[in-house]
């Protein structure tokens, strides 16, 4: 697989600095309306755990998905800023003594080394509740019907159904290691389902029909079975320098991954597998689709 475009490249990188500009006012001191007070020391906190890099993929598949059906590229900038408040919760709390015992992230230190476990527990509380806020508010130009349908995608994407309860399953194999459907299940929760959200909403933003709809839905699908494999093989063969947080450690914890399943070689051949299946599901929208084509590329290719 070939390294990406310097277009693809720079429309990523673009993505990412609207959507930091956007999150850094949202996370301003000033409190909005029915809010009593900002504390400084929480608000740093989160705008450690969120204004700290990264590619913000999730965000650009919100926004490139949207795209390819003609919907709002404001709202879907706001409903990326929502998804990567999540995500970033999720690291957060990933981050911690109790969970994956992680010192650093994206080359800095994680919110609990920088600040404290309680603070960081509370910043990712706030950045997950803070996410339907901003679905919510009146500035995200969607209609109510719209709004609602994103909360609930959200919602299941994020709680016991979807990644909090894959980050469950991924704990529970540290004493009691899955079997095949038990790892591909465990990452189509704690990995895939915001990818899938990330890629839905876009339909659900320009309030496509049920057929673009069902499309995304398994492009989401698809790209996010790709992503944890990529990432498996990430924390096999990569240095924590490239990786911006420790690698090896699914190894060091006897976690069982697919890689370690059935090795590196199939990993690869199934990266192209899924990459192909990606692309074929978004044939029918021709070269207005070559964005999230070369996403799909991207996520199975990247180096970190």
């Amino acid at each position: 697989m070939q390294d990406e475009t310097p277009f693809f490249a720079e429309r990523l990188q673009a993505a990412a600095l609207a959507l930091e500009s956007l999150l850094s006012g949202l996370l301003g001191p000033a409190a909005q309306a029915d809010e009593i007070a900002r504390p400084a020391h929480l608000l740093e906190a989160m705008r450690h755990g969120v204004l700290n890099g990264g590619k913000r993929l999730r965000p650009f598949l919100v926004a490139e998905s949207t795209a390819l059906l003609d919907g709002s590229a404001d709202a879907a900038l706001r409903i990326g800023a929502a998804l990567e408040c999540v995500h970033c919760y999720s690291l957060v709390h990933d981050d911690l003594p109790a969970m994956d015992d992680d010192d650093l992230r994206r080359g800095q230190p994680t919110v609990h080394i920088a600040f404290d476990e309680a603070t960081a527990i509370l910043a990712g509380d706030s950045l997950l509740t803070f996410a339907f806020d901003i679905v919510a508010a009146p500035e995200t130009p969607l209609s109510d019907r719209q709004k609602t349908a994103l909360v609930l995608a959200l919602a299941r994407a994020s709680g016991h159904g979807g990644m909090a309860g894959g980050q469950a399953l991924d704990l529970a194999a540290e004493k009691t290691a899955p079997d095949e459907a038990g790892i591909v299940t465990l990452q189509a929760m704690k990995t895939g389902a915001l990818i899938r959200f990330a890629c839905e909403a876009g339909a659900i933003i320009a309030d496509a029909n049920p057929e673009d709809s069902r499309r995304l839905r398994a492009f989401g699908e698809k790209i996010g079975l790709a992503f944890q494999l990529a990432d498996d093989l990430l924390d096999l063969t990569a240095d924590a320098e490239a990786m911006g947080k420790a690698t090896g450690k699914d190894a060091a914890r006897g976690k069982g991954t697919l890689v370690a399943l059935h090795g590196q070689a199939w990993a690869e051949r199934e990266l192209e597998r899924l990459v192909a299946e990606a692309e074929e599901l978004l044939a029918p929208y021709g070269t207005r689709s070559a964005v999230l084509v070369e996403t799909a590329r991207f996520i199975a290719n990247r180096r970190s």
